[in-house]
């Protein structure tokens, strides 16, 4: 895994091999912030990244200039990894260890860009229901994007907007 852009363009982070992730391939994370790049100004963002894993995700909007990130996983491991990666790095971000539904319902906070990284396993109900707590932490003018499998489809769920397929991974972004 590495960063494709910003300051830190090119480190590359190696996740121990017993954490329970499945990381973005550097080719979706490039697709995606190809997209981002044209129609977002990074400083002026604030991010929330649920399922956050590796932090893979939230790495790379700070390398590109996001000062204010919050990153949400329920696994402690995860949470460690990012606190000690984004230290060594310099990158301030902000973990919090929680499942992110629960999170989502009890924090107050809004943010104008939502990425979630679920479980592919996942049915499309449960992101349906993870997009409705999401939208309650969502600015007026914020977006939404969840990564899942190629296999779900999610262009029934409140506020879609579009969506984009790299390889087995699809990024639909909701408003």
């Amino acid at each position: 895994m590495r960063i494709i852009s910003g300051t830190h363009k090119g480190r590359r982070i190696s996740a121990p091999k017993n954490l329970p992730v499945r990381p973005t391939t550097d080719r979706s994370k490039e697709g995606l912030f190809n997209i981002l790049q044209h129609r977002l100004e990074f400083e002026s963002l604030t991010v929330l990244d649920l399922f956050s894993g590796t932090g893979n995700m939230s790495y790379e909007f700070a390398s590109r200039g996001v000062s204010k990130i919050t990153a949400v996983d329920q696994n402690r491991h995860c949470v460690n990894f990012i606190q000690k990666t984004a230290g060594n790095l310099e990158l301030d971000i902000n973990t919090i260890q929680s499942e992110c539904i629960t999170f989502l319902k009890k924090n107050t906070s809004t943010f104008s860009l939502i990425f979630a990284d679920p479980p592919y396993d996942w049915e499309a109900e449960a992101y349906l229901n993870l997009l409705e707590q999401a939208k309650k932490r969502l600015d007026d003018s914020g977006i939404i994007i969840f990564e899942h499998s190629n296999f779900i489809d999610l262009s029934t769920g409140d506020g879609f907007d579009f969506s984009r397929n790299y390889g087995g991974s699809v990024f639909s972004f909701f408003e």
